[in-house]
């Protein structure tokens, strides 16, 4: 048994924000299911929201918060994170994060549904410049253990324990490279393990998006809410050999026009705003054009640029789309629509705790009511930071979970697997279903069709997880069916249309905006 002070799940920019202001004098593991930079934050282009420009106000942010969240945000918290913004980003910049500059002030971008110039950005790869600054800073502090190639399999409860109380006091984590499952014993255990892409059968999210922090939160007996509300990215690059990459929803922040394959624009005949309508409406917008003409994909076009701005501003898109013979400076860029955010999650308070004792959560596996049905573009990074930083803050103060013994994780009942064609069979007809039936727009009976399939799905993983030693792709598989079960639970209890939540059945809101909380 390993025993830390916090043992913080995942490694992406809230648990590196938790890590590193958390006091030095306590001894925090990192586990990450792959290398440190395999996160949804590493990825993450576009930047960071924050109130820098003395033309820019609190007020403003909050506002424009709220009308993306589409009535649904919890004001209060909007408040306490655009506020908290400019000091958290102080602290990034004190870190080494190589913000871009336009001579004296930091440069800002412009986003869909912001009012004004406010993101922070590193060129278009803000994510990685970002993590890579503090993930070596994280390097270099000697209380800091990163486990890399661990997964979480389950959190340690006193349930679990056959003991009376809601404590968690760790987690039970296999080492991947041995096969070996390790028991975590820690005072506090932080879920940082982000959203839940690879439910849907094209993402812009890297492969660790399984919706693990929201699946062990579940079954350790935590509240989430909001799990309908899933964004799905307007502007995915489409191309047989292009995986998840994302066009940065900057490029139209920046001028960039959609079009059809005539070249004709379409925004305007959806929204006054046009390209830079908020991303739900957007990807709506998309949506609907390509099934009302039978089209795979429609268009992006900055070509009206200079070439030179372009390739300063979106360096890293060039480059990419280059490799696969598009040259944004001259070509319009194919795109479709992918999952990309997960809005909702586990239910935590303003410090990131649980519904479990000892238990926080932070970053995108979370529902804090800060994007309420729609996340407006950049505050989820500025989400990871104001929640490490108060998660540390609250955790620093508390009591941690008594030590108690915790038996090893115990083997004798499972034998290796047989077919491991049972996984990867489950896997993709689980993702098509979500796809196909719990997309961009919804209908009751498609929900219906959905929620069916995946309770078959979900008891046949159930029997495969009683009787075969647990791998990752196992371990994702579970956690994976169990969060698309409440992704559908969600979207069948809200009976309108709201936000990221479209439904033939019930196009219209209803007079008073409700959180879908569900409890175990």
């Amino acid at each position: 048994m390993q025993r830390y002070d916090v043992l913080i799940i995942g490694s992406g920019l809230a648990a590196a924000t938790l890590s590193l202001t958390l006091p030095t004098g306590m001894r925090i593991a990192v586990v990450t299911k792959k290398a440190a930079t395999d996160s949804s934050s590493y990825w993450a282009q576009g930047g960071i929201a924050a109130v820098m420009s003395p033309e820019d106000s609190f007020d403003e942010h909050v506002r424009d918060t709220l009308v993306a969240g589409a009535g649904l945000c919890d004001e209060a918290v909007v408040r306490r994170v655009v506020e908290a913004a400019p000091a958290a980003l102080q602290w990034l910049i004190e870190q080494g994060a190589p913000f871009d500059r336009d001579k004296a002030a930091y440069h800002l971008a412009r986003e869909g549904g912001h009012s004004r110039r406010r993101i922070l950005h590193a060129a278009d790869a803000t994510g990685r410049a970002v993590q890579e600054t503090l993930l070596a800073k994280m390097a270099a502090r000697p209380n800091v253990t990163l486990f890399s190639n661990h997964i979480a399999i389950d959190l340690i409860t006193d349930r679990r324990l056959g003991h009376e109380g809601s404590a968690v006091h760790g987690a039970y984590v296999l080492d991947t490279a041995s096969g070996h499952v390790e028991t975590f014993a820690a005072g506090f255990t932080a879920l940082a393990t982000g959203g839940a892409g690879k439910a849907f059968l094209y993402t812009t999210n890297p492969d660790t998006a399984t919706g693990d922090g929201i699946a062990m939160a579940w079954r350790a007996g935590c509240r989430v809410a909001n799990l309908e509300f899933i964004q799905f990215h307007p502007t995915c690059l489409y191309h047989p050999h292009a995986k998840s990459f994302l066009i940065s929803e900057a490029m139209r922040g920046e001028g960039a026009l959609l079009r059809l394959p005539d070249g004709s624009r379409f925004m305007p005949e959806h929204d006054e705003r046009g390209e830079l309508a908020p991303r739900d409406v957007v990807a709506r917008a998309i949506d609907y054009e390509m099934k009302k003409r039978g089209l795979d994909c429609v268009y992006l076009d900055i070509t009206h640029k200079p070439a030179k701005f372009i390739v300063s501003h979106f360096p890293n898109i060039h480059a990419r789309c280059l490799e696969l013979g598009i040259d944004i400076t001259r070509e319009w860029i194919p795109i479709a629509p992918a999952a990309h955010y997960t809005c909702g999650g586990v239910k935590v308070d303003q410090n990131g705790r649980a519904d479990a004792d000892h238990l926080y959560a932070i970053g995108e596996t979370t529902c804090t009511g800060l994007h309420g049905a729609n996340r407006l573009a950049s505050n989820s990074l500025l989400e990871c930071l104001v929640y490490g930083r108060a998660a540390a803050a609250h955790i620093t103060e508390a009591e941690p979970a008594p030590q108690v013994e915790l038996p090893d994780w115990d083997e004798s009942r499972v034998t290796d697997a047989d077919e491991e064609i049972v996984i990867a069979h489950n896997w993709h007809e689980l993702r098509r279903c979500m796809w196909d039936y719990v997309g961009i727009v919804r209908t009751t009976k498609r929900l219906e069709r959905a929620s069916h399939r995946i309770k078959l799905l979900g008891d046949e993983i159930d029997e495969y997880y009683s009787n075969f030693r647990v791998s990752n792709d196992l371990i994702e598989l579970r956690n994976l069916v169990l969060t698309a079960d409440l992704i559908v639970r969600c979207a069948m209890s809200r009976h309108e249309s709201r936000g990221l939540h479209a439904s033939r059945d019930y196009p219209g809101l209803l007079a008073e905006a409700r959180d879908t909380v569900l409890a175990p």
